[in-house]
């Protein structure tokens, strides 16, 4: 079995400190796991998955190759910065402790580090990526960042460009049974994006008939849908519509009959003016008829 976990961790360790865990940061310590706390809105998954049973078995010969990264926490113990894994790898080892280094952090700088010792990894769901940029974000713009230059930035250390972080960045106004359906690819991420316009009971009408007619918005559905919202004009009833791939019925009604069927009870002789006149005639009388009813 290759036994990819461990380089994974070094790497995002140095590329955060470039420098040995010992150095000035600050002192390795031995902390039982029962003291480690998950980081608050930590965005990232912890799944059992075949890179943990790697990192399972790594632990198990070696013990954690580089230390976590916590903070102390206000309610006693240690707030974890970086090392969810390593902690969730080590008790499936059957350790009780992990070695971590403790530094003095700000929320943002917390924030900052937890991301970007996350981000770079494999197989992230798409709310992942989302809260994972929203949160990035949010603490860069706390440091004085402009909004346009945040995107910028992000992009800049995971490959994305600014539209493509600017619409992770909209999954999470998604309602959660949403963004599942995005994760579970239900729902494209575009898709998504554009339905996160909608207001929380437009999301809600729009689960309804999900759930309802067993299908989900597509492009061109999703691009309607967020228009009619813009407008004011969104019911529950357009969005099943607009799901079946039908437009919104307006107030003008347009038919058509064909010449061949509209001759079959018509002389040959009359002309179309004539054959008109005889149908508004009958019209006429069939809704004096309904109006007397």
């Amino acid at each position: 079995m290759k036994n990819s976990a461990g380089k994974v961790d070094m790497q995002s360790f140095d590329d955060l400190f470039g420098s040995s865990p010992t150095g000035e940061e600050g002192q390795v310590i031995e902390v039982n796991l029962s003291q480690l706390y998950d980081f608050k809105n930590h965005p990232f998954q912890v799944r059992d998955d075949e890179e943990m049973l790697e990192l399972e078995e790594s632990i198990k010969e070696r013990g954690v190759l580089v230390p976590g990264i916590v903070r102390k926490r206000q309610g006693g113990g240690y707030e974890i910065v970086a090392g969810h894994r390593r902690k969730h790898a080590s008790h499936l080892a059957g350790k009780d402790s992990m070695q971590v280094i403790c530094r003095e952090l700000s929320d943002d700088d917390a924030t900052l580090i937890m991301i970007d010792s996350n981000i770079q990894r494999e197989n992230l769901l798409p709310s992942e990526k989302a809260w994972a940029y929203r949160m990035k974000m949010e603490a860069l713009k706390h440091q004085g960042k402009k909004g346009g230059s945040t995107a910028v930035e992000i992009g800049e250390k995971t490959g994305d460009n600014v539209r493509t972080v600017q619409r992770y960045v909209r999954l999470t106004y998604l309602l959660p049974e949403l963004l599942e359906a995005v994760d579970h690819n239900k729902i494209a991420v575009i898709a998504g994006s554009k339905l996160s316009f909608l207001s929380s009971e437009e999301q809600g009408w729009l689960l309804e008939v999900i759930e309802e007619q067993g299908c989900y918005p597509k492009g061109k559905a999703a691009d309607q849908i967020k228009e009619y919202s813009k407008k004011g004009e969104l019911t529950k009833e357009l969005i099943q519509l607009l799901l079946k791939g039908k437009e919104k019925d307006t107030d003008t009604v347009q038919v058509v009959i064909k010449d061949k069927r509209i001759r079959e009870y018509f002389p040959q002789t009359y002309d179309r003016q004539t054959i008109e006149e005889i149908i508004f005639s009958l019209l006429e009388k069939w809704k004096a008829a309904q109006e007397a009813e």
